[in-house]
């Protein structure tokens, strides 16, 4: 079993700045890319940064020089600083983390709300 405690969503204002955190535990042996995915009412969940075990990262366009991700891999947790936020970005976030058990399988954590006023 994968257990993903998310933290750090909440309410600012546009131009703010906030800082969610993904924490897996449990079955994490073999764990790989982990990352953060957001899902807007009435749109898909699509994808907004990865980060791969050994540093290599992935950002959606949307989010590029305002997002960063980052991961410490001891504490198998990673972290989405968000700066420069804008409406747009108002969203579920949800924290995603692949672990390899017989095959590549995905764990989703519960979701956290952001919402930017303008």
């Amino acid at each position: 079993q994968v257990q993903l405690v998310e933290s750090g969503g909440g309410l600012v204002q546009a131009g703010g700045s906030l800082r969610l955190s993904c924490a897996a535990s449990g079955s994490t042996f073999s764990i790989g890319t982990m990352g953060w995915y957001r899902q807007a009412p009435g749109k898909q969940r699509e994808l907004v940064a990865t980060i791969s075990s050994g540093g290599v990262t992935n950002n959606a366009d949307s989010v590029k020089g305002r997002f960063t991700i980052s991961r410490d891999n001891a504490k198998n947790t990673i972290n989405l600083q968000m700066n420069n936020l804008n409406p747009e970005d108002t969203a579920v976030y949800y924290c995603n983390v692949r672990i390899y058990v017989d095959r590549w399988n995905d764990y989703w954590g519960q979701g956290t709300q952001v919402t930017v006023s303008s």
